[in-house]
């Protein structure tokens, strides 16, 4: 047991003089205390546990640090972009949790999933990769744009995905390279596999090679060393051995194919008529 310790008159009076006793200044203490509590609860929550419904909705100033997001990939529509639900904070899993991804209709490509979740999820375009071009607006689409698409939903749809952010390209959706998330370790601590490079090593995508390209920190020479090594193996699209046309040659070919018409000449004016014309002309026959 403390030894008890008695205080004289002076003693106290000089401690009491480093605090507020009268209950004015206790409340006015206790006020500033809660509203920097408040203010750090909402700082961090801003920053790390509001969800990001859109792409419209990410912050520029996180695009810009090249922040992260985490989420679960609900659809994938071609074969180098997917959507992606955020996630952020704790409570998403199991043991404890209390938040989930909305329920959709089965089938990746039934309506209710865009219906439901398309402005609930951040559009993502891979980094790094490009994919074969689908059939869009009536025109067909590459070969193995199929195959390349089939191979993406087979890795990221439903799957746990890490992206980090880049830039915003001019349709919008949000730049990013993604990475699957680790099985074991924590997500916080170690990246899992890069997506984009694991398309280019199976053959399904080729190095992004048009202006603004984005890599990561792996870099483009990366990208580019595994497609070599893809080519060399017959792996996916290579198998045939052939050289095949890049999705940005085959996007400048079929714009080419469809030249904006040509505008309509002007009709010749009719000539000037006088006064009696005008007159006889309105006549019946």
């Amino acid at each position: 047991m403390a030894p008890l310790v008695i205080l004289d008159e002076e003693t106290k009076a000089t401690l009491e003089s480093y605090g507020p006793t009268s209950p004015a200044a206790q409340g006015a203490l206790a006020a500033v205390c809660g509203s920097i509590a408040t203010l750090g609860f909402l700082w961090t929550y801003r920053r790390y546990w509001k969800r990001i419904p859109n792409a419209e909705a990410v912050p520029a100033s996180l695009i810009a640090r090249r922040g992260w997001v985490k989420g679960i990939v609900t659809s994938v529509g071609d074969g180098d972009n997917f959507r992606l639900y955020h996630t952020p904070g704790f409570f998403w899993r199991w043991p404890i949790k209390l938040r989930q991804v909305p329920q959709t209709a089965k089938g990746e490509n039934h309506p209710r999933d865009l219906y439901q979740l398309q402005g609930q999820t951040i559009h993502i375009r891979m980094a790094g990769v490009d994919a074969p071009e689908a059939a869009h607006f009536g025109k067909p689409g590459q070969p193995y744009a199929r195959e390349a698409l089939d191979w993406l939903r087979s890795k990221a749809h439903g799957k746990r995905v890490w992206c980090q952010l880049v830039r915003r390209d001019q349709y919008q959706r949000i730049v990013g390279v993604p990475y699957l998330a680790p099985k074991i370790l924590p997500s916080l601590l170690f990246k899992g596999k890069n997506i984009s490079l694991m398309m280019v090593t199976a053959g399904w995508g080729i190095t992004y090679a048009q202006a603004g390209g984005e890599y990561g920190s792996e870099g483009k020479g990366k990208y580019l060393e595994l497609e070599k090594q893809a080519r060399a193996a017959r792996r996916g699209m290579w198998a045939g051995g052939k050289k095949l046309e890049s999705p940005a040659e085959y996007k400048k070919r079929v714009a080419g194919d469809n030249p904006a018409p040509a505008p309509a000449a002007r009709s010749a004016a009719a000539p000037a008529r006088g006064f009696f014309f005008r007159l006889f002309s309105s006549r019946k026959s």
